[in-house]
């Protein structure tokens, strides 16, 4: 089974999210199941410079957008592994950064054609066109004109939704002009979203199953506080829609082999995890105290990862007596927010407005609680980050966050750590306060019995790379009964 994976990023080329891991991730573990896989990237100019010259180049050729006739170099790259395909066109994607720019319509456009006329050149017939948010959206559709050209006729495609808020919508006059679509397709069941293109509603309806990236995403995308304005289309999709849990690279997160960290340990020597404790409040100038909870978030500061309900109570949840520890970049309100929150109490507040990924490994090692109170969360990673190093999440119950976290019962003892439901400050402080309360009472044992669950638990990429080996079996059985 041949699978080709398109997306706009993913690790260690480009990154800007969580897409980028998954990226960088599920396809070496389908690589393990046997799957035949190959990934279509754009060639951004942040791309390293180190795989930059293990490129080979394997074919140049012309893309036609419209009127356009534009350059397309592929590039070829091995790694760990996987065969990486990279789009090349320096006048779309020699620019800082990887998207976010006036013309984002046009660059991908450009890529999810060129993707798919590039295939017989370079050799890949694939089985299966995996497609990853709007940036791909259009390859469904385009391949759907491609259906008259024997070489195309028996592919089949996958669309994953990774965050449905990110739609790609632009205006209709792109349609002739650099789609070179029909205007047969633009429709409330094909691309037209409120008189204008949608690349996400490209990939809804015309690819042959839709998944998204946790199975409680999957449902709650169906309704309109979190359908987007598409949560008809996926309804009335509901029978081609899935939700496998995003998975974790444990060879990269493991808390035993982790190179960042002060000391390593298991769940056998969670003890260990103290030192990590200490060198972290060292770092960070707070007072080197093992008694004294550590709270931590690793987030964009955007009202999604629910930052307005911990602004709300943060002087409440200071009150606690514990040290809260901030990682992130985001919008300049929550920034200077938590800035003058570490100003003003310096011994229980650390804001780092950055991103340093040995500094967030060192912050899982360290932390006690983990906070994710989202809005909404497609999946979410950070929470099975700290499950893997026995940082106990608080969250709200939604998306995969509800997937992957139970809250402890004091009855019948199951949980891994902590949640709340409403989108209610008070009810996030009142969850802090019960976790907080049970690290406090560490001698009755529940604490270390939970650290020690939490970090056994399986959320490894092996067991989602399954269901989509899976899914695509049964995908292209029913294309072959069609």
């Amino acid at each position: 089974m041949k699978v080709l994976h398109a997306a706009a990023e993913g690790v260690p080329f480009a990154k800007t999210g969580g897409l980028a891991d998954v990226i960088g991730a599920l396809p070496k573990y389908l690589a393990k199941e046997g799957v035949e896989v190959a990934v279509f990237l754009p060639l951004y100019s942040d791309t390293p410079e180190m795989y930059k010259q293990q490129m080979e180049l394997v074919y140049r050729f012309s893309v036609h957008l419209g009127w356009r006739n534009q350059y397309c170099g592929i590039l070829k790259l091995e790694h760990q592994g996987v065969t990486f395909y990279f789009v090349d066109n320096e006048s779309y994607f020699k620019r800082p950064g990887t998207y976010g720019f006036f013309d984002d319509g046009e660059r991908y456009a450009f890529f999810c054609r060129a993707v798919l006329e590039c295939l017989p050149a370079v050799g890949l017939k694939p089985d299966v066109i995996h497609c990853h948010d709007w940036h791909t959206g259009m390859i469904p559709v385009m391949l759907k004109q491609s259906r008259n050209q024997p070489f195309y006729d028996w592919i089949t495609t996958v669309f994953t939704i990774h965050n449905l808020q990110y739609q790609g919508v632009f205006s209709k006059s792109m349609m002739g002009d650099i789609l070179d679509i029909g205007w047969e397709h633009f429709h409330p069941d094909g691309i037209e979203f409120h008189d204008q293109v949608s690349f996400m509603k490209g990939g809804l309806n015309y690819s042959d199953w839709i998944t998204t990236v946790s199975p409680t995403y999957a449902q709650e995308i169906q309704d309109p506080f979190y359908g987007a304005n598409l949560e008809g289309v996926l309804r009335r999709r509901q029978g081609q829609l899935s939700g496998i849990l995003n998975g974790l690279d444990y060879e990269e997160w493991d808390p035993h082999t982790d190179p960042y960290l002060k000391e390593n340990y298991t769940f056998r020597s969670t003890k260990r995890k103290f030192r990590n404790k200490q060198h972290l409040q060292e770092r960070l100038g707070l007072p080197e105290d093992g008694d004294i909870p550590m709270i931590a978030m690793i987030t964009r500061l955007v009202p999604q990862k629910g930052i307005d309900l911990v602004v709300r109570v943060m002087e409440e949840i200071l009150q606690l007596g514990v040290q809260f520890v901030v990682l992130g970049t985001g919008e300049a309100r929550y920034e200077d927010f938590f800035r003058w929150a570490a100003e003003r109490h310096p011994q229980q507040v650390s804001a780092k407005i950055m991103f340093n990924n040995e500094l967030a490994h060192q912050i899982y090692a360290a932390a006690d609680l983990f906070l994710m109170p989202s809005l909404f969360e497609p999946c979410g990673l950070s929470q099975l980050m700290a499950l893997r190093y026995g940082a106990l999440p608080i969250v709200r119950e939604t998306g995969g966050l509800k997937d992957t976290v139970l809250s402890y019962n004091e009855v019948t003892g199951e949980g891994n750590g902590f949640s709340f439901a409403n989108y209610n400050a008070h009810d996030m402080l009142y969850t802090i306060e019960r976790a907080v309360r049970f690290f406090h009472d560490r001698a009755n044992g529940v604490w270390d019995t939970l650290v020690k669950r939490a970090m056994k638990c399986d959320f490894s990429w092996e067991k989602s790379a399954k269901e989509y080996a899976a899914l695509y079996e049964e995908v292209l059985g029913k294309g072959a009964a069609m």
